[in-house]
């Protein structure tokens, strides 16, 4: 009788510790699941904002170099702002509808291979895991927009030369670190020393921008 109840109790006890870490496991395994799902909405739309404001930015500090009118510098970023936001969509468009193209087809021959029974319940539970080459399509040129509006609005209220180009960096500088946290922290990466690459990055594309137009103007060509 003893050993009986030793190990009912045993059994009570050990019940709940599986649950618990069963439930853990479940915990761990959808935290897992929701990064994976969002990373590629994420690549396209923290790609994208930071595509925008940074060509768009260099495009304006390029024509700002040897052109001070503002309306030329707000034409440029605006052409800037919707040639980008077009073929970012496309080229997005492109590239996500060929990796799910590989991917059906793959899992088209597994399946095949297999030759399990319920495939096609399979085959569309599957599917509804895949990329959408609308939706990343749809965010890459959304989010190139909304980078390319930072420097357009900063400049569009500045009448002074001097004064446009400052504020425009700093616009420029300030949205590349709020973006360049935005997306360390929404892919689980260093905040830090993801703000600074962008940064940097930006910083360098403006600088490059600026400095070969303004060689190239004042060359007469």
């Amino acid at each position: 009788m003893a050993s009986n109840q030793t190990s009912l109790n045993d059994a009570k006890f050990a019940f709940p510790i599986n649950d618990v870490e069963q439930q853990a496991t479940l915990e761990i395994e959808t935290e897992d699941f929701d990064y994976s799902k969002r990373a590629q909405w994420l690549r396209a739309a923290v790609l994208g904002a930071n595509d925008g404001l940074v060509s768009t930015a260099s495009l304006m500090m390029g024509v700002g170099a040897v052109k001070q009118d503002i309306k030329v510098m707000i034409l440029t970023g605006f052409a800037g702002l919707v040639a980008g936001a077009c073929s970012m969509a496309i080229g997005e468009f492109v590239s996500v509808h060929s990796q799910l193209d590989i991917e059906l087809a793959q899992m088209k021959r597994e399946n095949e291979r297999r030759n399990n029974g319920g495939k096609e319940e399979q085959e569309e539970g599957a599917k509804e895991s895949l990329p959408n080459p609308l939706q990343a399509a749809a965010a890459s040129a959304l989010a190139f927009s909304v980078g390319a509006l930072v420097p357009l609005l900063a400049a569009s209220f500045i009448r002074g030369y001097k004064v446009r180009l400052g504020v425009v960096v700093a616009a420029v500088t300030l949205a590349l670190m709020i973006f360049g946290w935005l997306g360390a922290v929404l892919g689980k990466a260093p905040a830090v020393r993801s703000s600074l690459r962008v940064l940097v990055g930006g910083w360098l594309a403006m600088a490059i921008t600026f400095g070969l137009t303004k060689l190239i103007g004042s060359s007469g060509l």
